[in-house]
C-alpha cells in the first residue's frame, strides 16, 4: 500500500494515565497542520482510558495486554500507514506549529530522515530550566548522544524508512528504550533540529 507523501501519523502510547491523555490528544488536535491519523496504543489500562476517547471521535484506538511502552510504541508504528510517524507520550503536549514547523524544513532538504524540537519542561505545573548537558543539537551527533540521552520521543517526527532499516523499539528494555534506538540511528543518520520549544514535557 502506497503511503501519501507528507502524511502524518501519530502514535500515542498510554498506560493508566487518562488523567494526562486529554491534554496530549488536545494538542494534537491543534496543530495547524493536522496529522493525517492519530492512533491511541492503550496498553492494558485499568482506569477511564477508553471512555476517555469516546471523547474523539477522530482518534483510533488500539488495544493490547499490558507488554511496557516499547510494545506498545512498536505496535502503533507498525499499524500507521503514514509517510511520517510522530511519537507522543501520552503525559507531554505539542505547541500548535509544531508538526508544520517540522514537515516544512523537512521538505527543504530530504537527506533527513529524523526532526526534532527544542522543547519546554514544566514540573509541578512551573516551567523550570534545563541544564547545559541537556542542550538539544542537529547534525551528526552520535558523539553527543553517548553520555546521555538527548533525543525526545516526544520532540521527533520519523521517516518510515527509519525502521526498515534500524529496527524498532527494544522490547526486552525495561528503561532507556528511546536512548538505546536513537543510538542506532545517530551512528549513521544525520538529525534535523528546530532550536524551538515546540514540545511540552511534564
Amino acid at each position: 500500500m502506497s503511503r501519501t507523501q507528507n502524511s502524518i501519523g501519530v502514535v500515542i502510547p498510554t498506560y493508566n494515565r487518562a488523567h494526562t491523555l486529554s491534554r496530549a490528544l488536545d494538542s494534537t488536535m491543534a496543530q495547524t497542520r493536522a496529522p493525517k491519523e492519530v492512533l491511541v496504543v492503550d496498553d492494558g489500562s485499568t482506569d477511564n482510558t477508553k471512555e476517555l476517547l469516546s471523547n474523539y471521535p477522530q482518534v483510533r484506538l488500539l488495544s493490547q495486554e499490558n507488554k511496557g511502552v516499547s510494545a506498545a510504541r512498536n505496535s502503533g508504528i507498525k499499524d500507521l500507514n503514514t509517510e511520517w510517524i510522530a511519537l507522543l507520550d501520552s503525559d507531554d503536549a505539542w505547541a500548535p506549529e509544531k508538526l508544520d514547523a517540522q514537515i516544512h524544513t523537512l521538505k527543504k532538504n530530504n537527506k533527513w530522515r529524523i526532526c526534532h524540537t527544542n522543547e519546554i519542561w514544566v514540573r509541578r505545573g512551573k516551567r523550570v530550566n534545563q541544564m547545559n548537558k541537556h542542550a538539544k543539537y542537529g547534525g551528526k551527533i552520535f558523539e553527543q548522544c553517548l553520555p546521555l540521552c538527548c533525543i525526545s520521543p516526544s520532540s521527533v517526527l520519523l521517516h518510515y524508512t527509519l525502521f526498515e532499516d534500524y529496527g524498532y523499539f527494544d522490547e526486552g528494555l525495561p528503561a532507556c528504550e528511546d536512548y538505546d534506538f536513537w543510538l542506532r540511528l545517530t551512528q549513521k543518520e544525520e538529525v534535523c533540529f528546530i532550536n524551538r520549544a515546540l514540545t511540552i514535557k511534564y
